[in-house]
């Protein structure tokens, strides 16, 4: 059936798409994800080089002085980097990237998947160069706003790639290849970090900062060398480009089934012209909830925030090994998202956003008691030894849980559930509200660490709890569900069944309109259940 949930057939079992993961998607999946890259890479560097002391005397004066003087006189250790000028270089990458991922909305749907992520690629080069040879705040800052344009683009564009491209059975592991290029991305900058942070005079930052140029280089290739997805094609009325595109993926010239659904998805999306106006039509309800709140909830579980400034939490509570710190928690974020690419299409999305949720829930409050407990929170305390590895376990736990849940799912999810007639408005809100939480936590969690102290780490746990909560009462299991059959999952769900039962009437009213596109596909499903019956009492009779 289409991509929307026009439940007109005269049954509701999903349909078997042939074919088999090839080499030609392994290939394409990695090289997208060299989205994921940009945005990991940004994360890892953008806190190492916060806390390098020469970068903080050139940019941000004020934020070393006062951290020298804070050593002097043993002020709140809380505090020493709260500064909202600091805070701003953070996150306005961020801001950035969300208003980027509504532009992407626009340019996947009328230039492609592809087209976009070569225009993030080259947006993201430039950004690097801008940002390396900066000498003044505001060179700074714009480069990280053409940074942010280059993040919000990729990541409005790749993971809707992945998962046009991946085969049904196995689309959860492939989509989790653009979480998983963002562990790596993160854990390759920390190296980066600690690698340079020696170097004498600017040379280190500059370099953390100048090496952001070779993903962006490999996403740009890809954007002009990688084939676009059949899904794209077809909505851009490219029907023989598409039909081939799919049998070199699929491996297999039996693609009829797949091919004819994506195809009458693709004439529905067509006719609509306003998809954001659509996505908040009654009709498209779950999947507007979906697209806002999972990135939106994403963000509270603290994640970017700890990840950003692990290496100034570090080194707040010791000035030594922090960036060592930090790449032993990259580490474990990249290795234990591979737990997520060997389970997610085994066990579910469902049961890993559970176990993820409890482990980070558990982890954050025995953070925030362990610095209760132990940490004076003046400039100057340590902690014992055997406390300051057990502080660093703990952060390694609640990076595990998330890199195996929230992390890859929160992109997963959204990308799944979407119709095709919404798909490009809906990842793009999907994309703006991710970013959109990431710039207000990054720009507010220095300044809440400072009055909350151990406390902001319950406040993250509380978050988690509620978002724990909206999995299990609103999200539906989308494992093993083809994309153009994915209406079925709410037909199942009990918060939204009725819902999806109320469609189905107004929906089955519009295919009794003749010269819909609804109708003709009731049409050629009652002609080939038909023809089905004759060839079954044709092969009795014989």
């Amino acid at each position: 059936m289409a991509g929307g949930p026009l439940v007109l057939s005269k049954t509701n079992q999903l349909k078997h798409y042939e074919g088999h993961t090839t080499r030609y998607v392994v290939l394409a999946t990695i090289v997208a994800g060299m989205g994921g890259l940009l945005f990991g890479y940004d994360v890892g560097i953008t806190g190492g080089v916060t806390s390098m002391d020469n970068f903080l005397e050139k940019f941000f004066p004020h934020v070393a002085a006062q951290a020298k003087a804070g050593n002097e006189t043993g002020g709140d250790a809380y505090c020493t980097y709260s500064d909202i000028g600091l805070q701003l270089f953070t996150s306005s990458l961020f801001l950035a990237a969300a208003f980027a991922g509504l532009v992407g909305s626009w340019t996947t749907r009328k230039f492609g998947r592809t087209m976009t992520m070569l225009i993030g690629g080259l947006c993201f080069m430039v950004g690097a160069v801008l940002t390396c040879a900066a000498y003044y705040l505001a060179q700074l800052v714009v480069g990280r706003v053409i940074l942010g344009f280059g993040v919000g683009l990729a990541t409005q564009s790749v993971p809707l790639y992945l998962s046009e491209m991946a085969p049904t059975q196995v689309r959860g592991q492939l989509n989790i290849m653009f979480q998983l290029s963002i562990t790596i991305g993160i854990l390759v900058a920390e190296c980066i970090n600690l690698g340079t942070q020696y170097m004498p005079d600017d040379k280190g930052w500059r370099t953390s900062l100048g090496l952001a140029v070779i993903p962006a280089i490999v996403l740009t290739l890809g954007g002009k060398y990688l084939p676009e997805t059949p899904n794209s094609l077809l909505e851009r009325g490219k029907d023989a480009e598409a039909r081939a595109i799919l049998v070199k993926i699929r491996g297999t010239e039996n693609v009829d089934n797949e091919y004819d659904d994506i195809k009458i998805a693709a004439q529905i999306a067509t006719q609509i012209k306003t998809p954001w106006r659509n996505l908040c039509k009654r009709d498209y309800r779950p999947e507007l909830v979906m697209s806002f709140f999972i990135p939106f909830l994403q963000q509270w579980t603290g994640i970017n925030s700890i990840m950003f400034y692990a290496p100034i939490i570090f080194k707040t509570i010791s000035p030594n090994g922090a960036l060592l710190a930090t790449v032993i928690t990259g580490a474990v974020n990249v290795g234990t998202t591979f737990v997520s690419v060997a389970l997610v299409d085994k066990v579910g999305r469902k049961p890993l956003f559970y176990e993820g949720g409890l482990q980070m829930i558990a982890a954050e409050i025995a953070m925030g008691l362990l610095l209760h407990q132990y940490f004076g929170g003046r400039v100057g305390d340590t902690v014992p030894h055997g406390v300051g590895i057990g502080i660093i376990s703990v952060v390694c736990i609640f990076v595990a849980g998330f890199a195996w849940s929230w992390g890859p799912l929160a992109w997963l999810v959204p990308s799944e559930v979407l119709s095709l007639e919404t798909r490009s408005a809906g990842y793009a809100l999907t994309t703006f509200m991710n970013f959109l939480m990431t710039f207000v936590v990054g720009q507010s969690f220095l300044s809440m660490m400072c009055s909350m102290k151990w406390g902001i780490f319950l406040f993250f746990a509380a978050w988690v709890a509620v978002m724990s909560l909206f999995i299990i009462l609103l999200t539906p299991e989308t494992k093993g569900i083809p994309l153009e059959e994915m209406h079925l999952v709410w037909k199942g769900h009990w918060a939204w069944k009725g819902w999806a039962a109320d469609k189905e009437r107004r929906m089955a009213a519009i295919a009794n309109q003749p010269g819909t596109v609804q109708f003709e596909d009731y049409k050629v499903n009652e002609e080939n259940a038909a023809a089905l019956n004759g060839d079954h009492n044709d092969a009795k009779l014989a």
